[in-house]
């Protein structure tokens, strides 16, 4: 325990566990593979990144569920009034700290693995141009309905690349502009914290493996049962 420069305590708290973090980090590496390998017209990796990207947010919604206090939304998926008495106050730079997200970084998470979804749903039904490389579920759909999914898909990663600077301003804004660092937690999973600390539960990594196992699992029954 170290002492603030008002003279209050300060302590190291632990608030990200190991599968949030491992999704994160793992999200930014596959989200770059999914633009290359479509600027590269590697469309059998840009289609295996979709079922890795696709198992990583099934894992997300149930650790959301099942997880540490921090990754659950009941933790950070707040109503409108408590939203905007935060966007009201949020260039105050000493406002009370919350573990985690706070209300509108809650919200662009689910902004966040809405635009993912629906990209993967797209990417399902897209075709390409010459008909060869396709979703696995392009041959419920003509070509021309085919065609105009892969058309939206483009435009929606557009639309996400969009999601992920407003991700990274906010980090900025908070880094510069409140001095609060949300990348080093995100890292290490631990942050300075003056004062009473939150009561906060951890779940266990075995049950995040198993859940994570359920996920893969999950996906290859799709897969399998999308085969025409």
């Amino acid at each position: 325990m170290a002492a603030t420069t008002d003279g209050g305590p300060a302590i190291t708290l632990k608030v990200w566990d190991l599968p949030v973090r491992l999704f994160h980090g793992c999200l930014i590496l596959l989200l770059g593979c999914a633009w290359w390998t479509a600027e590269e017209r590697q469309l059998e990796w840009h289609r295996l990144t979709g079922y890795a990207i696709l198992t990583l947010l099934i894992w997300r919604l149930a650790w959301g569920l099942a997880g540490s206090s921090t990754a659950r939304f009941s933790h950070f998926i707040n109503g409108p009034r408590i939203v905007l008495g935060y966007a009201r106050d949020m260039f105050r730079r000493h406002d009370a700290r919350r573990p985690g997200h706070n209300p509108l970084g809650g919200w662009s998470v689910l902004a966040m693995i809405a635009a993912l979804a629906i990209q993967i749903m797209l990417g399902f039904f897209a075709v390409d141009v010459d008909g060869m490389e396709s979703g696995p579920l392009s041959y419920l759909v003509d070509f021309d309905t085919g065609r105009l999914a892969a058309g939206i898909h483009e435009i929606g990663f557009n639309i996400l690349l969009g999601l992920v600077g407003l991700h990274l301003a906010a980090i900025l804004f908070h880094r510069i502009y409140k001095r609060e660092n949300l990348v080093g937690p995100m890292v290490h999973g631990q942050t300075r914290w003056q004062g009473h600390a939150p009561q906060l539960a951890f779940a266990s990594n075995w049950r995040a493996l198993l859940i994570l196992g359920g996920a893969i699992a999950l996906v290859w029954l799709i897969l399998q049962l999308s085969q025409p």
